[in-house]
């Protein structure tokens, strides 16, 4: 299992907090989840708060999606629960499509009860009488622990037909998917769970007015339910206190790469990427810290002086990276970040639906330039070139995918330009990753080694 790292301070951990320590409790066991404030939400809502309530609640903590694009859970629960259609869905995404990434798995292995009530209350507010949690196929214990968690919760009550006698049937049902990175993206996934071909929809209509088979569809990551039982019952004000006003609460955050223990922590939202790294026991011993790659694939390069960033939406996404997958990963200076920039968008252009002309040939395009800063092969148009694929990609983009791809590439440029000339004006590879060409060929014509 990956290593959960220390919290930055003693406050509050909504989504981690009762993990259960070594040689405890299973994670599945009802009764030791019970005892530990388990489906206490799910009777207050039942008994006290009822939809209403509880949409006001979740409004008035300021929760954000936790799937990286970190909209007002709020405003989806209300568009939602007005919808006209009777029936209506609540989908989990824990698929995770950042190959990477572990911070949803560990979320469902370690903590399912909580996924499990937070999808249950959704749908209780929301008026649907389905929540659907999609989990990645490889995640075989996941798969497992929620399945697990849905079966004895139903089996005491919480969950199936007449929810704590409350009239009302909500069931939670564990679904399995198979795809690529594109199932992160909302659309692309209820497609998944349709049976259809996974491409992202023009939006809107959002899934919130036309989802799941037609109908109103409520979609979270899996972290984002998972917060919902501690908001009930601490109330939306305790949640408001934590992190950062504009995005309060903590979120889960997996830091890796050059850093002497890498693992998942869940840190206030506001916290600075500074102490992130401190968190995961900083540079490891013998490197040096070059930039920390902030969003997974279509995440941003940040250098060094930017380490005092703080882990938000609107300040990461001033600086050129993005919440994303909540991957942060520090590279030291035995790494080109042209290479790497240029795999990161090949990556994405291989995973690309191909729906629309931009994201099919232009991120192609993009990946090609990469290739060529790498070799030492660039053209004197393609810096230029670059810039304006870019541009066009975000500008025409259908999904978030395409719009985030070229981030990798763009704060390459911006922050780190003078390797990027090294490889385009001087055919050089300060990091020693790259074999330029055009070193190659002088070294021949010299008559030195081929």
């Amino acid at each position: 299992m990956t290593t959960i790292l220390p919290s930055p301070a003693s406050g509050p951990r909504p989504l981690l907090g009762d993990v259960p320590a070594a040689g405890g409790p299973a994670p599945t066991d009802l009764a030791a989840a019970v005892a530990g404030g388990a489906f206490a939400a799910l009777r207050t809502v039942v008994g006290d708060l009822g939809p209403t309530g509880t949409l006001v609640t979740i409004a008035a903590s300021g929760l954000r999606g936790r799937g990286g694009g970190g909209f007002p859970a709020g405003d989806k629960w209300r568009a939602v629960a007005s919808a006209d259609d009777p029936v209506r869905y609540v989908v989990a995404n824990g698929y995770e499509a950042d190959p990477a990434q572990a911070t949803g798995r560990l979320l469902m292995e370690t903590r399912p009860f909580a996924v499990v009530e937070g999808a249950a209350i959704a749908a209780l507010a929301v008026g649907a009488r389905e929540a659907i949690v999609a989990v990645r196929a490889e995640y075989a214990d996941a798969v497992r622990a929620l399945e697990a968690a849905a079966f004895a919760a139903e089996e005491a009550g919480y969950l199936g037909r007449d929810v704590l006698r409350s009239g009302r049937d909500v069931a939670v049902t564990i679904r399995t998917v198979q795809g690529a990175y594109m199932l992160g993206e909302e659309t692309v996934l209820l497609k998944a769970l349709e049976g259809r071909r996974g491409q992202p929809e023009q939006r809107p209509p959002h899934p919130s007015e036309r989802g799941l088979f037609g109908h109103p569809t409520l979609v979270h990551n899996v972290a984002t339910l998972a917060a919902v039982p501690w908001v009930v019952v601490h109330g939306a004000d305790a949640f408001r206190a934590i992190g950062d006003p504009d995005a309060p609460g903590t979120m889960l955050v997996q830091v890796s790469g050059a850093v002497a223990a890498p693992g998942i922590a869940e840190v206030p939202t506001g916290t600075t990427l500074r102490t992130l790294v401190d968190l995961a026991g900083g540079v490891a011993p013998g490197r040096t810290f070059k930039a920390v790659l902030v969003g997974g694939p279509t995440g941003g390069f940040l250098p060094a002086e930017l380490l005092d960033t703080p882990y938000t939406f609107a300040a990461l996404r001033d600086a050129g990276a993005h919440v994303g997958s909540g991957a942060v990963v520090v590279a030291d200076t035995t790494t080109c970040l042209v290479d790497l920039a240029r795999l990161l968008v090949r990556f994405s252009a291989d995973e690309a639906c191909g729906k629309t002309i931009p994201c099919r040939i232009g991120l192609r395009r993009l990946a090609e330039i990469g290739q060529r800063y790498a070799d030492g092969t660039a053209r004197p148009t393609d810096p230029q070139l670059l810039v304006d694929l870019a541009d066009d990609c975000a500008a025409s983009a259908l999904c978030d995918h395409e719009r985030l791809a070229p981030s990798p590439l763009r704060t390459a440029m911006r922050y780190f330009g003078p390797e990027i000339d090294d490889h385009v004006l001087r055919g050089t590879c300060p990091a020693g990753v790259c074999g330029p060409v055009r070193l190659a060929a002088a070294a021949g014509r010299q008559g030195g080694p081929r």
